[in-house]
């Protein structure tokens, strides 16, 4: 396997196996939870030799994939569906015939999502979720965990609203755990754990190792001093749609699809 097995965590007879704490910890130290099995209760914590990462000014923009976004083919939302988005990136398909997300994980997870700090994006077409993704955000880093498509394109619309999230809202790292030509496409780049370490060291800042905890503000408050802020791109889409409808004789890009790709291609 690609990855060493670090701790084994026991069943406990609790709501939640996972310590929430530790979890916050562990993602801080540069190490995450799988499990080899949907069904498997046993949950190992993992740090890989080899970190994907997404530089958020490297997204990789089709015009094919401009053009969708562009056009708005799919709704995209933001933390509307976070059960539904990881049960489904956790279910079995045609492509997949198992994955590493057991009960303890989604558990976990739908408890920290309900804390603001794990979130979602969601595709839908009329009202069917057809893509999506979800993650941690911690200080100004941003770990994907997982995502699906059941539409083309659907998880590549996700992800590109997900980088322009994180670019408006001040994040500077998007981890993706481990590479897969899918992302390398997108534009995600690989590099040694000790490298990926000092990235990460930076975008939490120094101190924030010792002191999460989770009475912390998450990020999507904005209070975290040096916390990325995942609300950002709704004032900013809220802002673009507005001064477009104020001139209606402007041709100012005032679709949610176009906003996107401002945010995509404008530098800083």
């Amino acid at each position: 396997m690609p990855f060493a097995h670090i701790y084994s965590d026991p069943e406990k007879d609790r709501i939640l196996s996972i310590d929430l704490d530790l979890l916050m910890r562990a993602y801080a130290s540069g190490i995450f939870p799988m499990s080899d099995a949907r069904d498997d209760p046993d949950t190992f914590w993992i740090e890989p030799e080899m970190r994907a990462i997404l530089p958020l000014d490297g997204f990789k923009l089709s015009k094919s994939l401009a053009k969708t976004i562009r056009q708005d083919r799919f709704r995209v939302t933001a933390d509307a569906a976070f059960p539904r988005v990881i049960a489904t990136c956790a279910a079995k398909n045609e492509g997949r015939q198992d994955t590493w997300i057991n009960p303890d994980i989604e558990d976990a997870f739908c408890e920290l999502h309900q804390r603001g700090y794990a979130h979602s994006i969601e595709c839908w077409e009329d009202e069917k979720l057809v893509g999506g993704l979800y993650g941690l955000a911690l200080g100004r880093a941003f770990f994907g965990e997982s995502m699906f498509s059941r539409a083309t394109d659907a998880s590549k619309v996700a992800l590109a609203w997900l980088v322009a999230r994180l670019r408006v809202g001040g994040f500077t790292l998007l981890d993706c755990q481990f590479m897969t030509s899918h992302l390398q496409s997108l534009g995600a780049v690989e590099m040694p754990q000790e490298d990926y370490l000092v990235l990460l060291q930076q975008s939490l800042g120094r101190d924030f190792q010792a002191s999460v905890v989770l009475s912390a503000a998450p990020a999507s408050s904005g209070v975290s001093e040096g916390a990325g802020v995942w609300g950002a791109l709704d004032g900013f889409l809220a802002a673009g749609a507005g001064a477009a409808s104020e001139d209606f004789s402007s041709t100012a890009s005032s679709s949610p699809g176009k906003l996107i790709l401002q945010a995509l291609t404008q530098t800083s």
